[in-house]
């Protein structure tokens, strides 16, 4: 009798472990990172800003467009089961900024092979763009999409599951999620070299990815 209980607790513990969700992989606590503090903090700017359109230097329209983006950010952190993560349905190499999850640094340039997706147990961050190549919605209402001047590096909210594809009719990338930040190379402290799509098609994918 002892042993057959031994073996009966035995065989619990291991189907626990079989089926139980291990600790490290727990959904991320999002709610307690600057980004959604200052998610929040521009909300409440923003909803202080429709008492006053005129003083705020916005219309009533762009209020609402902004809003609208920055309340599904805050739904992400609130409600992200994963880290952040970025696939590529480009057709080509796409450049990406990816740090290890729970380790707070600066995220680094990695490139991400066609058809593939980011670790979940890194953070994509955001999305590299070279001068030259086109990318719709960062203009309100566009859908053709705007041609780059110069590089930018998109910043998406942590927890955001981007998907970046091409439109086969304009050649457009476009974003399933509109970024949180646009950065110049001027305006942050993350690499922006100055880099051409033959440049980045050249490399070895060198991202993070899932198995």
């Amino acid at each position: 009798m002892k042993l057959f209980k031994t073996l009966l607790l035995a065989f619990t513990l291991l189907v626990n472990f079989l089926i139980a969700k291990p600790a490290w992989a727990d959904p991320p606590i999002l709610t307690q990172t600057p980004d959604y503090a200052e998610v929040q903090q521009a909300i409440n700017e923003l909803t202080q800003a429709k008492l006053s359109p005129e003083e705020s230097g916005y219309t009533p329209e762009q209020i609402e467009q902004k809003t609208g983006e920055l309340k599904l950010q805050k739904y992400i952190l609130e409600t992200a089961l994963e880290w952040g993560q970025c696939r590529n349905l480009t057709g080509q190499n796409l450049a990406v900024y990816a740090h290890k999850a729970k380790k707070n640094q600066e995220p680094s340039l990695y490139y991400l092979g066609n058809n593939k997706i980011t670790n979940d147990e890194w953070n994509c961050d955001g999305v590299y763009l070279p001068a030259g190549v086109k990318i719709a919605g960062l203009i309100p209402g566009d859908t053709q999409g705007q041609e780059l001047t110069e590089p930018l590096a998109l910043k998406f909210v942590p927890g955001t599951q981007l998907i970046a594809q091409t439109n086969p009719q304009t050649g457009a990338i476009e974003l399933n999620v509109p970024p949180a930040k646009v950065f110049k190379p001027t305006e942050t402290t993350w690499q922006i070299p100055n880099l051409s799509t033959v440049d980045i098609n050249a490399q070895v994918p060198n991202a993070p990815i899932e198995d």
